[in-house]
């Protein structure tokens, strides 16, 4: 059997080493094993990554989207508000579980850890 790509497996939610097992116990908090590996999962920390890119990734589509409404259309503040608070919530909670299992499989791909002092 050969081992899945780290990257695709954190994107989906499961263990990087093994591609089987769930990477998250809940949302957003990972497991400490992986259930069919037994890989050590609790040494992993993707810090502030994950909302950083998702910041990112969902302020463009989403600012993009409404400047190009209020252009187009000049709609009343309110279709605004209808429109892009909704549109800005679905893309921040669809785009946060998925960036941290890539940045968790990108540590596990390169072998990160903690710095210590005597790095």
């Amino acid at each position: 059997m050969s081992r899945p790509h780290p990257l695709l497996a954190g994107a989906a939610g499961r263990c990087p080493n093994c591609g089987e097992g769930r990477l998250f116990e809940g949302f957003l908090a990972v497991a400490p094993r992986c259930d069919a590996c037994g890989y050590d999962l609790a040494k992993a920390d993707s810090g502030d990554g994950p909302a950083v890119f998702v910041i990112l990734i969902a302020g463009f589509v989403v600012a993009f989207a409404a400047l190009f409404t209020e252009v187009a259309y000049s709609p009343p503040v309110w279709v605004h508000l209808v429109l892009w608070l909704p549109a800005t919530l679905v893309l921040c909670l669809g785009l946060l579980r998925p960036l941290k299992g890539l940045l968790l499989a990108a540590q596990f791909m390169n072998k990160a850890s903690e710095a210590r002092r005597d790095d």
